[in-house]
């Protein structure tokens, strides 16, 4: 079976495996473990940032940043693709009692106009503007990304109107191999940071919030009262280190094997429209006589599993368990269901 679900349906490598069975651990709510504690130094020390705290997931790591960024009525400003809006369950709302004001951006980037635009006036009725989210790269945007040059006059603009920078970086190693810019660099511009190691980077759990020690000793306690404590979590940790050691590089082949998906797909007679193929993501739009199930099901006969992404519009996600030879085949199929 093909499976080009996500990227988080990889399996660790087998030097990934052995690095988790010789983890040292302790507990990690009491500050204990050492992996964890190398984790969280080697990602803060990655961006130039003071600490870092390991959690769950992504979601997670998302939702302690607006918490900790944010006081109940304030508001959240990001794109309407956000990963932050789309895919966690209105946990702005839930978790911290605040507003979304959205941005139709392009394929998920907005700009210094955009945010300026939607900062609300100072008045009872409205709440308050305090954050700023950008995603990186944007899922729904079809693995878009932001350069530096873009990222820099939003995260100057921010300062000056005391507007927090958070990046939602689920998929943000995919785009530096892409740009070749430093995670130095990156880390500048935003007061918060996530990133996910069990996306590209092949970690089987786990994410990062990075920050300074101020709002890290805040993000502590939310990860608590969220349930995100975790005790031996070194064995998990240690999967991170792994991938971030060995795993970040060969992100620049999901990338290009994308790009050869959606290169074929554009000359498919089924292909309404294939989205801009910027990293690993690729989105496409079937032409009306096609469905999404139809479809779905005619890959599936071919041993290829996908998700629906809209009525009549299609994900397909490469990763470290895609190999050249399932490449060969995947453009082989999708050839076929062209005639």
């Amino acid at each position: 079976m093909i499976n080009l679900i996500s990227d988080t349906v990889t399996k660790p490598t087998p030097g990934m495996l052995d690095a988790m069975m010789q983890a040292e651990v302790g507990d990690d709510v009491f500050g204990e473990d050492p992996t964890v504690n190398a984790l969280e130094a080697k990602v803060a020390g990655m961006f130039g940032k003071e600490a870092a705290v390991f959690c769950p997931s992504g979601t997670m790591t998302n939702q302690i940043a607006i918490k900790v960024h944010t006081q109940p009525l304030d508001e959240v400003i990001c794109d309407h693709y956000s990963h932050i809006y789309q895919y966690e369950a209105a946990g702005y709302a839930f978790n911290s009692g605040i507003g979304i004001n959205l941005i139709q951006g392009q394929n998920g980037k907005i700009n210094v106009s955009d945010i300026s635009t939607a900062i609300r006036p100072t008045m009872e009725v409205y709440p308050s503007s305090k954050l700023v989210v950008l995603e990186n790269t944007c899922n729904k945007g079809g693995g878009s990304y932001y350069e530096i040059s873009e990222i820099a006059p939003i995260a100057s603009f921010c300062k000056e109107k005391s507007l927090a920078l958070h990046l939602d970086g689920a998929r943000l190693f995919n785009a530096l191999v892409e740009t070749g810019e430093s995670t130095e660099d990156t880390g500048e511009m935003f007061d918060s940071i996530s990133i996910c190691l069990s996306k590209g980077l092949g970690a089987p759990v786990g994410s990062l919030l990075i920050g300074d020690s101020s709002f890290i000793k805040q993000a502590r306690r939310f990860r608590k009262v969220l349930g995100g404590g975790m005790r031996q979590a070194g064995f998990l940790a240690a999967a991170g280190l792994y991938a971030l050691d060995h795993q970040i590089d060969r992100l620049k082949i999901d990338n290009e094997r994308a790009k050869i998906i959606g290169s074929t797909l554009e000359k498919m007679n089924y292909v309404a429209q294939v989205r801009p193929v910027r990293s690993n993501i690729v989105i496409f739009d079937l032409v009306p006589d096609w469905d999404t199930s139809t479809f779905l099901e005619r890959l599936s006969s071919f041993g290829i599993k996908a998700v629906p992404f809209g009525p009549n519009t299609i994900r397909f996600v490469t990763h470290l368990d895609f190999s050249e030879d399932m490449l060969h085949q995947t453009v082989k199929v999708l050839k076929q269901l062209s005639q």
